[in-house]
């Protein structure tokens, strides 16, 4: 876990897959800047978390409520953590969530993959995640691809795997707190139709030109001017 800033005007940040915390070293400080405690998590079997290969998304949801005594005024999720939070919210009570680039497509029909078959999949995905490929990214700063690159070493296959095979998604409503989808551009998870259900649940939807999945990554100033126009209207 990681903090930033102090006082009772909490910010709990999750984190994605292959993620930790650390994957908002610049978002926490800017929002510590913003008068927040900034409090970083890391998810079971990523970052400094306990491998839990029997990882089930209740176990998740019960890693982000051990991080916090109160309902935090602000919760931000990115990909799996934002899937995460939304699970969390009922228990959790934020003010306010903030969701990125994450589709919210609802339960699944299918069968998940066969495990040999995710086992792989994050394999092969940890193996590409080395300072040197993620240097090619588009605005990647060097402590991003550190950061990121560091994080996919820790990153416990096992986990995933468990999780994936135990989750069947879940059905996403009309938001009980004001809430706001951030995503890329181009996105592979929210597209512009997609958008635009998420509008009409009552989501706020903002895209980031540019950015990628990360969307933060290279465009700091672009993502925190658009939760700063989010806060100030709700």
């Amino acid at each position: 876990m990681l903090t930033w800033g102090s006082g009772d005007r909490v910010a709990i940040l999750v984190h994605g897959m292959l993620g930790a915390a650390s994957q908002y070293h610049a978002v926490g400080p800017a929002l510590a800047a913003r008068g927040y405690r900034a409090v970083a998590i890391d998810l079971p079997g990523h970052g400094s978390a306990p491998r839990a290969p029997e990882a089930t998304m209740d176990l998740f949801v019960d890693a982000v409520l051990a991080a916090v005594d109160t309902p935090p005024a602000l919760a931000i999720g990115h990909s799996l953590g934002a899937i995460v939070l939304s699970h969390a919210l009922p228990r959790l009570r934020p003010s306010r969530a903030v969701y990125v680039d994450v589709p919210f497509s609802g339960p699944s029909t299918d069968p998940p993959a066969p495990a040999d078959e995710l086992r792989e999949r994050f394999t092969t995905s940890r193996a590409a995640r080395t300072v040197e490929r993620l240097a090619t990214r588009p605005g990647w700063s060097a402590e991003d691809c550190r950061v990121e690159a560091e994080a996919a070493a820790r990153f416990d296959v096992e986990t995933a795997v468990a999780l994936e095979l135990s989750y069947l998604g879940h059905s996403v409503e009309k938001p009980a707190v004001p809430s706001l989808v951030v995503r890329a551009d181009p996105s592979r998870y929210v597209s512009p139709e997609r958008a635009r259900e998420l509008e009409e649940m009552g989501f706020w939807v903002r895209t980031v030109p540019g950015a990628g999945h990360s969307v933060w990554y290279g465009h700091l100033d672009e993502f925190m001017g658009v939760l700063d126009e989010w806060l100030e209207a709700t």
